[in-house]
């Protein structure tokens, strides 16, 4: 935990907040601070700062809190994730905050099983927490916006350019030839968005309906990389080309 992150009720008019869960017993067993240390900290979905410790107990760690006056920027970087198996699904929520993504749309895809659905790793109670775990790491505060979508065809044609407008779409494919660096120009100045598909792959009509709304097809080598791997690959690659 590399920033202490508060929900913005969590603050007083003074700046401060008492915590007294999981954020308190780091800050006095694993950080080891007194009173009077100063710790990162920020607000979710609002700016980073520094903490100072007023006081401390068995109990309640006290937060003095000053804020920068400006949020960081949303990551310029977008997902569109055929649903994996939950057990894989709930692995990967903290690291994708960690690394950085604006949007998760989690989606259909016909080598996804539909009892995929019913899991509560896609409940808001259990994804959110993960994913305040992988910013906290990051020292950022800006959730990704997850959404899930049981129609591919329908998120294609109906909802994707409302929901991330004018972006570059990729989509990972290992028969691909190009690279993200032969697709997505350094320094480019539009966000991006990137499709992974199901452990099993993108069927064929599936890639094409992609490709016909604008995805390009990038691959990552001759290797078949699992879900995890794949995609944080593909994201590390494109904050790469983006990073300005």
């Amino acid at each position: 935990m590399n920033s202490i992150l508060l929900e913005a009720e969590e603050l007083d008019d003074a700046g401060r907040a008492s915590l007294r869960d999981h954020r308190a017993q780091h800050i006095r067993e694993v950080l080891r601070v007194g009173s009077g240390r100063q710790l990162r900290v920020g607000v979710i979905d609002g700016p980073m700062g520094i903490g100072v410790v007023e006081s401390m107990d068995t109990e309640c760690v006290v937060l003095r809190c000053e804020l920068e006056d400006k949020t960081p920027p949303r990551p310029r970087v977008d997902l569109l994730l055929a649903l994996p198996r939950p057990k894989v699904l709930k692995r990967m929520w903290a690291p994708l905050a960690s690394i950085g993504v604006g949007r998760i749309l989690l989606t259909n895809a016909w080598k996804v099983e539909r009892n995929y659905f019913d899991t509560h790793v896609l409940r808001s109670e259990f994804y959110r927490a993960a994913l305040i775990e992988g910013l906290e790491q990051a020292r950022d505060t800006r959730l990704p916006i997850v959404s899930i979508h049981k129609q591919l065809k329908v998120l294609l044609e109906d909802e994707l350019d409302f929901l991330v407008g004018d972006v570059k779409r990729l989509v990972a494919d290992p028969a691909a030839s190009d690279r993200v660096r032969d697709v997505v120009e350094v320094g480019c100045e539009k966000r991006a968005l990137v499709a992974i598909g199901p452990e099993g792959g993108w069927i064929d009509d599936e890639l094409q309906l992609l490709s016909r709304h604008g995805f390009a097809r990038v691959g990552l080598g001759p290797r078949i990389l699992r879900t995890e791997a794949a995609t944080i690959t593909t994201l590390g690659l494109l904050h790469d080309r983006l990073w300005i």
